[in-house]
């Protein structure tokens, strides 16, 4: 019975040490969503950008005032 058990053993750490060769759908490539990739990408190369002037900085909070103490 022992030799069996062994065998069993072997042949499930076998199965468990092997690669699995399937590959997930979105690894394999996909006409449809290349083309609509290409598409967007001439869409967005095709409009004009925009870069206007930096905005301004903002201040949050108000600057804090310090006085020093004179030494004599």
């Amino acid at each position: 019975m022992k030799p069996i058990a062994m065998v069993l053993v072997a042949l499930a750490c076998g199965a468990a040490l092997s690669r699995a060769d399937a590959a997930p759908p979105t690894v394999t490539p996909s006409p449809g969503y290349d083309a609509r990739l290409k598409e967007e990408r001439a869409a967005r190369s095709a409009q004009p950008r925009y870069e206007g002037l930096p905005q301004a900085a903002v201040r949050l909070h108000s600057q804090r005032i310090r006085h020093h103490r004179h030494t004599r």
